[in-house]
């Protein structure tokens, strides 16, 4: 991993951490500013801003959860989905005449090895994606020339609806996974009400004139971790919140097994 790829790893714990903290400590200040120049400390209206200002917090944080977790979902289906079709076209790769037959389900054992080394090889993204266009755009070339050769048969229009369906799977989890993020107004709004949160909070601890460093690293670290973990699930490319891979692996091990029984069978 880059030094880059941990600072950025460090500034999205970081940034939601000064965001709670700095707020909490300006606002203690002013509260014991207000405090000091009034007798009456209007505790009944400082409680009642503060207890709105959290519900509202609290229905944004949940807000931009829940996308986020929908986001994670409908990953996990789609990685179902491309298994699904990759073991779909090897099988039907069977139907086409040789040399397409070995070439295609060599290729796809190695469109499903780049798939697993993406996981584990975040450096390695670029050029495992940019590989994975290459079988892909193979695979169609090779639909284009069996569509040519016999229009009728109905083994390769089965074998050429596979490849489609891999390259459809193939475009809908690289926009999932890489363009579609949580809205950049709502990131923005959760963190402006954050910080006037805990702003309205520190006023009203340093109007009652008790102050507790502790509890201001406890709350800020509660809510830096939850932003943080919405954060991560919001970019997976980062690879901290990564989906269970045992799908596509089973997946491998199959092909490889099944491509190890057809070369036993060669003389």
């Amino acid at each position: 991993m880059s030094i880059a790829y941990y600072f950025q790893i460090a500034g999205l714990f970081l940034v939601p951490f000064i965001a709670v903290l700095l707020p909490l400590l300006i606002g203690q200040r002013l509260g014991d500013a207000g405090r000091k120049k009034s007798d009456k400390v209007p505790h009944i209206q400082i409680n009642s801003v503060v207890v709105s200002a959290f519900g509202l917090l609290t229905l944004m944080i949940a807000f931009t959860f829940q996308i986020a977790t929908s986001r994670y979902e409908s990953r996990k289906q789609l990685l179902m989905d491309e298994v699904t079709k990759i073991r779909t076209t090897f099988l039907r790769a069977g139907l086409i005449p040789e040399p397409f037959r070995t070439n295609t389900k060599s290729m796809l054992i190695e469109y499903v090895d780049g798939r697993l080394q993406i996981v584990y090889d975040l450096d390695a993204l670029g050029r495992l994606l940019n590989r994975s266009q290459q079988i892909l755009d193979t695979l169609w070339k090779y639909s284009e020339i069996l569509a040519e050769q016999d229009r009728s048969s109905e083994a390769y229009a089965l074998f050429i609806i596979s490849v489609n369906e891999m390259i459809d799977t193939q475009n809908q989890r690289l926009t999932v996974a890489l363009q579609y993020r949580i809205p950049r107004a709502v990131i923005i709004t959760l963190f402006i009400i954050e910080i006037f949160s805990m702003l309205v909070l520190g006023y009203q601890f340093g109007m009652s004139g008790k102050r507790n460093s502790r509890l201001n690293l406890v709350l800020a670290l509660i809510f830096s971790i939850v932003i943080f973990l919405i954060l991560v699930l919001d970019r997976p490319e980062l690879g901290l919140a990564r989906l269970n891979q045992k799908p596509m692996q089973t997946l491998h091990e199959q092909m490889h097994g099944k491509l190890l029984d057809v070369n036993s069978l060669v003389p």
